[in-house]
């Protein structure tokens, strides 16, 4: 089932048919290049074929140990960073109730993603009292912000529950051989999953790096790859405009950059979506922004934005897009209730719901952006389905692998995340990078 619609129409002020048209043959020849695995990052395509391949038995032993630390705890912690937490956050908050959580699921927290002395204190006295197991991801177990925080975190649980009860409610996805991580989870005896070494980070959702905490959620995992995988097979079966949404997204892009529009706004009109965004932004960020190329990728929550960043979008420089991603239904809705004095002048919207307001900001904005300059398309959701979001995930990693072949850089590596590292490891002294 399809569950996902782009709307290119108000594109078409800025690119022609014959345009669009033009761009077929160069989709085909880099959809081919990722499917023949001849292109760049090519031991990296673990990702493109998982959903179809992934075996029953290890979407099994991830359910089992989910519920497991279901009954176990009240409250989870996913220690990761960039791709190792951003994807399960995203189908968290994507499916789950937006205010306290899935029923019968255990507080889902977070940690790893800074280096914050404020954050954790505060995570560590939220901690206090409840019934606590950790998920430490991470390929090699060095990177620094999720590391310091499995010490700290470790050392919490061990003394609040005991060593050896701490092991058993400690799960590490790492590296199926090597790492530091892998290392420490044999000698104490911690339940492992592994990150398949042909996957990173940002295309790992669809792993046990995304699929435990999912699924310690609540969230059927089986539904959300049942819509990565109905995906991948429209994906894979032919790059025509017509019939692959992603990569009639990824040649859009590729014109509109050509054409100097150099930021990709993705603006929502859903709270829900916010860690979606978040996500997006790391994959295309990390895959497109290489040898002083690729589209820069900002995301806003309208409403809310629109009284903050409104003015900008509207009138600033007209160097941006917008894709507008949007949720056709809402779980639940409410209608606006009748005022007999009616001060605050509302009663003409009395009887309507709150998605139909919405969906009316939605197109008022798009209509007014389109008129000040900047070109949109839309990107809608049926729903806020897992089917949908494993849709939603595949499309994405699908067309913004095929929209860095298109730029011709390698949409897999991301070597210049290391300079950072190396002058802070300086800066820290730490061994092996000398002193500044």
């Amino acid at each position: 089932m399809n569950n996902l619609t782009l709307n290119i129409d108000n594109i078409k002020l800025f690119i022609s048919d014959e345009e669009l048209s033009s761009m077929q043959g160069e989709v085909e020849r880099v959809h081919q290049l990722l499917e023949s695995g001849q292109g760049p990052g090519s031991n990296y395509l673990g990702w493109l074929h998982l959903p179809s391949l992934m075996e029953e038995a290890e979407i099994a032993a991830i359910e089992e140990t989910a519920a497991a630390i279901r009954a176990q705890c009240d409250a989870f912690v996913v220690i990761g960073i960039g791709g190792s937490y951003l994807g399960a956050r995203a189908a968290i908050t994507f499916c789950n109730p937006l205010l306290g959580g899935a029923k019968g699921a255990p507080e889902i927290l977070y940690a790893g993603h800074n280096i914050s002395g404020d954050y954790l204190s505060d995570l560590l006295d939220a901690l206090k009292g409840k019934r606590v197991c950790l998920n430490v991801i991470s390929k090699s177990g060095t990177t620094t912000e999720p590391a310091i925080a499995f010490r700290i975190l470790k050392e919490a649980l061990e003394k609040e529950v005991g060593v050896e009860e701490a092991k058993k409610r400690i799960v590490a996805t790492t590296d199926e051989k090597k790492g530091a991580l892998k290392q420490l989870a044999d000698a104490e005896g911690y339940k492992t999953f592994v990150i398949p070494d042909d996957v990173g980070g940002r295309y790992s959702v669809l792993t046990p790096v995304g699929l435990l905490p999912i699924a310690v959620a609540g969230i059927d995992i089986r539904k959300l790859l049942q819509g990565a995988r109905d995906e991948e097979a429209t994906a894979t079966a032919s790059s025509d405009f017509n019939l692959n949404a992603a990569c009639r997204y990824a040649a859009v892009r590729n014109l509109l950059y050509m054409q100097g529009k150099t930021t990709e706004v993705m603006a929502s009109f859903h709270p829900a979506l916010q860690y979606v965004a978040e996500w997006w932004k790391q994959l295309t960020g990390e895959s497109e922004g290489k040898n002083h190329r690729g589209l820069y990728p900002a995301s806003v929550e309208y409403t809310t934005d629109l009284h903050s960043m409104g003015q900008w979008m509207q009138e600033g420089r007209r160097t941006i897009f917008e894709t507008f991603l949007r949720v056709g239904y809402s779980n639940r809705d409410i209608k606006i209730p009748k005022m007999e004095d009616d001060r605050d002048g509302l009663n003409y919207l009395a009887g309507k719901k709150l998605d139909h307001v919405n969906e009316k900001a939605f197109e008022g904005t798009a209509q007014a952006h389109l008129a000040g300059g900047v070109p949109n398309m839309t990107l809608t959701l049926n729903n806020r389905e897992p089917e949908t979001l494993g849709q939603l995930f595949y499309f994405f990693e699908r067309a913004i692998a095929l929209s860095g072949y298109l730029l011709h850089v390698n949409p897999f590596d991301q070597p210049g995340v290391e300079f950072y590292k190396k002058n802070m490891f300086q800066l820290l002294n730490k061994p092996g990078y000398g002193k500044r």
